[in-house]
C-alpha cells in the first residue's frame, strides 16, 4: 500500500494556521450576520405626519425633516440593531420641529463609524443648534465622536446608554433616558460613567421601559419586560428629546 508523503513541519505550520484564521473569519462573519432586524409592519403603521419631509440623502442615511426646523438631532443606532428600526423614534422628533438624521453603520455597529456625523452640519446652515446622540452602543459612540468635536454641538443624549470618555468639562447639554425595565444597560459602569458628563446633566426614567422599545426591532436578549407599549415608549422618549431641546 502507497504511504501519503509526510508534511514538513513549515508546511505544517502553515496548514494549522490557515485552518485558524478560515475559522476566525467564519465565526466573525456569523457574528457580525447576526443582528436585530427591524419590524418593518410596527413601523409602517407608525405613520408620518403629512409636513415632514423623509428622504435619503445618501445611501445608508435617512432624514426626517420638518418646516422650518431650527435644531437638529444626528443619531446613532443601538449596536447589532439594523439602523431602520429607529425610524418611528426619528417622526415622532421630527413631528416635534426636530430635524433627525438617522444613519446606518457598517455591519450595525457605529464602532466601526464613529465619525459618521461628519458633514451634516455643513449640509444644514439653516439649523441653529445641533444634538448627536445613540441608543445603547450607538450612544457610547456618538459621546465619542463629540469628545472630538464639542463645539459643532449644544447637547448630547443617550438612549439606555453612557459615555465612556470623559466630556465632563465640555460646555454641552447631556440627557440619559433609559426604561426601568431595561436588563441590557450595564447599570455598574453606568453609574461609574456619570463623572464622564457634565454635573448639570439631565436624567430621566421612563416607567415601564425596556431597552429595546426605543427602537421597533422586537425583544432583545437579556432585556426586562416592559409593562408599557412599543410606540407609548417611542412617544414617551421623543416627547423628552424634544423638552431638553426646547430648554
Amino acid at each position: 500500500m502507497k504511504q501519503l508523503p509526510a508534511i514538513k513541519g513549515k508546511t505544517l505550520i502553515i496548514l494549522i494556521l490557515s485552518l485558524l484564521l478560515a475559522s476566525t473569519a467564519c465565526i466573525c462573519a456569523v457574528y457580525l450576520l447576526d443582528f436585530y432586524k427591524a419590524n418593518d409592519q410596527a413601523i409602517a403603521e407608525f405613520k408620518i405626519a403629512q409636513d415632514i419631509k423623509e428622504y435619503q440623502l445618501k445611501k445608508g442615511v435617512m432624514i426626517f425633516e420638518p418646516q422650518n426646523a431650527t435644531s437638529g438631532m444626528i443619531f446613532y443606532p443601538g449596536g447589532k440593531v439594523e439602523y431602520t428600526a429607529y425610524i418611528p423614534l426619528m417622526r415622532a422628533c421630527a413631528e416635534r420641529g426636530i430635524l433627525c438624521i438617522l444613519v446606518k453603520m457598517p455591519f450595525n455597529l457605529a464602532v466601526l463609524n464613529i465619525n459618521a456625523a461628519d458633514g451634516f452640519l455643513e449640509k444644514y446652515p439653516e439649523i441653529e443648534s445641533w444634538y448627536i446622540g445613540g441608543h445603547s452602543l450607538g450612544g457610547a459612540m456618538a459621546a465619542s465622536y463629540l469628545d472630538k468635536n464639542a463645539t459643532n454641538f449644544d447637547g448630547i443624549i443617550f438612549l439606555g446608554a453612557y459615555s465612556t470618555v470623559d466630556i465632563s468639562d465640555e460646555k454641552i447639554e447631556a440627557l440619559s433616558v433609559y426604561g426601568s425595565e431595561d436588563g441590557v444597560m450595564d447599570r455598574e459602569k453606568y453609574e461609574q460613567s456619570r463623572e464622564n458628563l457634565p454635573s448639570n446633566f439631565e436624567e430621566r426614567i421612563i416607567e415601564g421601559g425596556s431597552h429595546a422599545y426605543f427602537g421597533m426591532y422586537g425583544h432583545q436578549d437579556g432585556d426586562g419586560t416592559p409593562s408599557i407599549t412599543n410606540e407609548e415608549q417611542i412617544l414617551f422618549t421623543a416627547n423628552i428629546v424634544y423638552e431638553f431641546i426646547r430648554e
